[in-house]
């Protein structure tokens, strides 16, 4: 070691010396910061990086070595052989570029030894090629020792500075490894340098073509700062387009958690697109790098896309598979990568589209049986108006031709829901939807305008007649249909028909006529077709003014009550009153219930008037000194109010009327709709103290079984049955039979319809204890009755309603 000491020291310029550690620190730190590169490139630019970071390493240790040589003062003339310098500088690039190579071909402890061992040889072979490449006057002796001392320095120093660096990459470990690399190289030089020793001969002639020393040096400095130099500049650009790909990667991983498709364009190539667009366009997101907007979109979105900007429109979008996806735009301007793109968001908008189409068809159609809906119906009707007048307009000398509308509902279908439930009752608009659909021909609709209501318009009919036809054929098919269906098949239908120009001008009024043609049908047997004639309109056009009327008849104090005794048959005793109400119209006059009772119904008015006849029958009956009954018949539209039992109770609270005296009449029809809430009313109303009585009896449904379940209190006979009872030996078979069943289960019964005395004869004869007809009294107005109720002379009242009120009145003439 002192021979080392004396020639650094001795024959070397120590700051020479210096410039050439300083020189072979930065090409170190250059070769370890690119080293590290290399490790992280890809297979595309990893050979690239390689070479460049092998040249510049190559390179700083070459010029370290001659500028250090420089530094070298043996006294004695020399110079460099020029072909063994440039043999050492490709020496030290190759064996470098090896080290490298292998010391980054895996991230393994044994490969980053052997590379770096590599590198250390690469720079042994470039001293000791550059030491043959000098020439002196004057014989030049190694030390072997110290050759091999310098040659394992340089080995094992270089070895553990590109461990260092791979090992585990950061700013400290690329200083340590850059210091470890400088030592190899001036550790291996300088031990070197001391192993040889010159001895001066003046016979031995330095060649002519060699180079002089300080020429040698400063080529070889200024070639390795251009190399560092470029090497820097790579470096620059390499962390430049590293931190680019790094704000991309960042931009692509966050559009990547986007649902929607995003893209980036330049003008109208794309540049980035999420991995959402790959899915939407069926390619690979990497794929779509490089196209053009016009390969997914069309020419005009494609340069839309570039001047729109915020604003969303739609357009379609080409899937690899040549099918077109609805999609919904929006375009903005972002700076990427330091230059001004379009970002465009695609979103798909297919199931948009689905509940658009959706929503639509309910807006035309109806959902249960696919028909159109009132709304289609009504455009359409519209529509063929306007097209036969135009028609008819342009050829006038043509033969006419005539628009039918048909317009049918089912027969008694709300039976069919209150007894079988809602889902038998939408399986038969849907079988009727079929049925009525497969005798339609081409240009006619079938529409569904609501609950069981259908109608259908048959345009261009060359006679009325046609209509007829159309009607015919659906009755018969849906006849048919009941024969091949093993469940009962379907209910019958009504058809109303109207014709277009004959019956109407206008859609209003062809609608209504239809309308009115219908309820003929439904009056006159069902299961039938009716045209409309003039008459049914002045039928139908009185019918609504008795609705209108009916509804303003209990606010105007229109109704009154009379009263029918009720008798028992063997002591003629006075047991209490049927309340029977009547209307006194001021321009029809007295107005028979036979005749607005039904319009009531049909109008939905009876509930009200029905309440109005509690109030007032209870109110009346609540004054009489005589502890008699009131009978109250109680509509169906009443019975199924979840607040009936609630309002009974009320009004024996506000009048004072004991709930015994309170007799409600239910007749079978009005059990029917809803067994189980009909049950559970009757059973509330009974609670209270209230009586219930069974109406008509044997005219509706199930009498038996009505009475098993019902808790009723008395059976009426329909007056039907007591007619002629005393001559007709049936009738009084049937009486007989139901006098037994009344005895049988501990009801009284009561017989209506008494008008003779035989009648009554029979009735005493078989037992029945109480009767209510002419013969044993006829309605009339309570007064006429006071001897009955014991109330004496009294002035006369009656019970009205106003404004939601019950009053007393002076009475009016009236008759019974």
């Amino acid at each position: 070691m002192l021979t080392v000491y004396n020639c650094i020291v001795n024959q070397h310029d120590l700051r020479l010396v210096a410039l050439a550690a300083l020189i072979c620190g930065i090409s170190c730190f250059s070769a370890v910061s690119l080293l590290r590169h290399i490790s992280r490139s890809t297979d595309r630019n990893r050979l690239a990086w390689l070479m460049i970071a092998a040249t510049s390493t190559g390179f700083g240790i070459w010029a370290t070595h001659f500028i250090a040589m420089l530094a070298f003062t043996p006294g004695i003339p020399s110079a460099y052989d020029p072909w063994l310098s440039v043999l050492s500088l490709a020496a030290s690039v190759a064996l470098t570029a090896a080290g490298m190579w292998i010391a980054t071909l895996r991230d393994e402890f044994e490969y980053r030894l052997v590379g770096g061992a590599v590198l250390g040889g690469g720079i042994a072979a470039m001293h000791y090629i550059g030491m043959a490449a000098f020439e002196v006057q004057g014989r030049i002796e190694w030390n072997l020792l110290l050759v091999a001392v310098s040659l394992l320095a340089g080995v094992t120093l270089a070895a553990l500075a590109l461990h260092v660096v791979l090992r585990r990459p950061s700013l400290a470990a690329t200083s340590v490894g850059a210091v470890l690399l400088t030592l190899a190289i001036c550790t291996l030089h300088f031990i070197a340098m001391g192993a040889v020793s010159i001895f001066p001969d003046s016979s031995i002639v330095i060649s002519e073509y060699t180079i002089e020393p300080t020429s040698q040096a400063f080529a070889a400095a200024a070639a390795t700062l251009v190399i560092l130099v470029l090497s820097a500049s790579a470096l620059w650009i390499d962390l430049r387009f590293r931190r680019q790909k790094l704000e991309v990667d960042r931009m692509h991983g966050l559009a990547n958690a986007a649902v929607e498709g995003l893209i980036v364009c330049d003008r109208d190539r794309i540049v980035s697109a999420n991995d959402s667009m790959g899915k939407l366009t069926g390619t690979l997101a990497a794929t779509l790098n490089g196209m053009e907007l016009g390969e997914i979109f069309d020419e005009r979105t494609a340069s839309e896309a570039a001047s729109v900007e915020g604003q969303p429109w739609e357009a379609e979008l080409r899937n690899r598979d040549g099918t077109r996806i609805p999609v919904e735009l929006i375009a903005r301007s972002i700076d990427y990568c330091g230059k001004p793109h379009n970002v465009i968001a695609v979103r798909d908008i297919r199931e948009r589209k689905k509940a658009e189409e959706e929503i639509l068809r309910l807006a035309h159609f109806d959902p249960l049986t696919g028909l159109a809906n009132r709304r289609s119906f009504s455009s359409r009707l519209d529509a063929e108006i306007a097209s036969m007048n135009r028609n008819a307009n342009a050829d006038k000398g043509a033969k006419p031709r005539h628009l039918a509308l048909l317009l049918f509902d089912l027969d008694r279908f709300k039976e069919v829901n209150d007894l079988y439930g809602h889902g038998a009752g939408d399986a038969m608009l849907q079988k009727v939807a079929t049925c009525a659909a497969g005798v339609l021909r081409h240009g006619q609709m079938l529409a569904r305008l609501g609950g069981d209501e259908f109608a259908i318009i048959a345009p261009n009919l060359p006679d009325p007649q046609a209509a007829g036809r159309i009607a015919g054929a659906l009755l018969a098919a849906m006849r048919e249909e009941n024969r091949a269906a093993a469940g009962g098949g379907l209910v019958s239908a009504s058809i109303g028909i109207a014709v277009y120009p004959l019956d109407a001008e206008d859609q209003t009024s062809l609608i209504s006529h239809a309308d009115t043609a219908l309820y003929r049908a439904k009056t006159e047997g069902r299961d039938t077709y009716r045209y409309f004639e003039t008459s049914m309109g002045a039928e139908a056009r009185d019918k609504r003014i008795m609705e209108h009327e009916l509804r303003q008849a209990v606010v105007r104090g229109e109704f009154y009550l009379v009263y029918q005794p009720q008798k028992e048959i063997s002591s003629g005793k006075m047991v209490g009153f049927e309340a029977l109400i009547r209307w006194r119209h001021p321009e029809r006059g007295d107005v028979s219930p036979a005749i607005f009772i039904p319009v009531a119904e049909d109008s939905g008015a009876i509930g009200q008037i029905g309440d109005w006849v509690l109030d007032a029958a209870c109110e009346e009956a609540a004054r009489w000194e005589n502890p008699l009954t009131v009978a109250v018949n109680v509509s169906a539209v009443q019975l199924h109010n979840p607040n009936f039992s609630r309002k009974v109770h009320e009004t024996l609270l506000r009048t004072g009327l004991a709930p015994t005296r309170l007799e409600l009449e239910i007749t079978e029809t009005a059990l029917v709709k809803d067994m189980p809430r009909a049950l559970a009313t009757l059973r509330q109303v009974k609670s209270l103290g209230v009586r219930v009585a069974m109406d008509d009896f044997g005219t509706g449904y199930s009498s038996l079984s009505n009475l098993r379940a019902f808790p009723f209190d008395k059976i009426k006979i329909d007056s039907s049955f007591i007619k002629a009872v005393d001559t007709n030996g049936q009738v009084a078979a049937i009486v007989r039979a139901v006098l037994g069943l009344g005895r049988g289960l501990g009801l009284p019964v009561l017989a209506e319809g008494v008008e003779t005395l035989g009648e009554l004869k029979f009735l005493d004869a078989e037992a029945c204890e109480i009767g209510q007809g002419y013969y044993l009294g006829k309605p009339a107005p309570i007064e006429a009755f006071d001897d009955l109720t014991g109330n004496g002379k009294r002035t006369p009242a009656r019970v009205d309603r106003r404004d939601g009120s019950l009053v007393l009145l002076k009475p009016s003439v009236r008759s019974a």
